[in-house]
């Protein structure tokens, strides 16, 4: 089973405290065709410098029966976690464990539920030449390189897809040209096969938990950010 999330990192000078004492016990509702939708926030609970919870919220869903067409209330879940990096003067790391455009969603109504606005938790940056370093330390094991701001006239994107791409001529002549933006490769410390991007997307492709996911975040991603 794919596991896969998104990192943000909450623009705000605030500890993890503070945020979990304004997360809990978080419930919302909505009205949608006379039915009750709930947004609230699960299983909050500190431990150490991470800040666990759930983000449970309700959908109306079209389901076709008999010939009518009906909404169906359904509730999804997506776990998150707030970590606090001591190295980096406290800074906060939000990591979503949903897709895309899910986690982002998340992530907005996780800022106006903490500081009234979004805006407040964004989108990390993993600046190109650590990118670079990170994809370097598993040469070995790099299967997919997608490169962007490519300077050759009308081409947009590179890619590169194989074995041990590190070592290929083909691997230095594209980081002339534009800068890696996705890598998928085999952690070392790991054993994960796991896709990144440069704005923090994270997926792992091996068979894993949610915990493997927690873990490796925490070890291998939080420090490129």
């Amino acid at each position: 089973m794919v596991i896969a999330g998104k990192l943000f990192h909450v623009d705000e000078n605030v500890d993890l405290n503070t945020i979990a004492s304004k997360l809990k016990g978080f419930k919302s509702e909505e009205k949608q065709e006379d039915i009750n939708l709930i947004t609230e926030l699960k299983d909050l609970r500190l431990i150490g410098d991470s800040l666990f919870g759930s983000f449970a919220q309700d959908h109306l869903l079209e389901v076709y029966h008999h010939g009518e067409r009906l909404q169906v209330p359904t509730t999804s879940e997506a776990p998150f976690f707030f970590v606090a990096q001591e190295a980096r003067n406290g800074r906060i790391i939000l990591a979503v464990m949903e897709k895309k455009a899910r986690a982002n969603n998340i992530a907005n109504q996780l800022s106006k539920i903490l500081f009234i606005t979004v805006g407040k938790i964004v989108e990390v940056q993993i600046e190109p030449a650590r990118f670079v370093r990170f994809h370097e330390d598993n040469f070995e094991d790099t299967k997919v390189i997608f490169f962007d701001d490519v300077d050759i006239p009308n081409v947009k994107k590179l890619s590169l897809y194989g074995s041990e791409l590190g070592d290929t001529s083909l691997y230095v002549d594209h980081l002339k040209h534009g800068k890696i933006w996705y890598v998928v490769l085999k952690s070392k410390r790991h054993g994960l096969v796991v896709g990144v991007t440069r704005n923090g997307v994270v997926t792992i492709f091996s068979k894993a938990t949610k915990d493997d996911f927690v873990n490796y975040v925490r070890d291998e991603i939080c420090g490129l950010i």
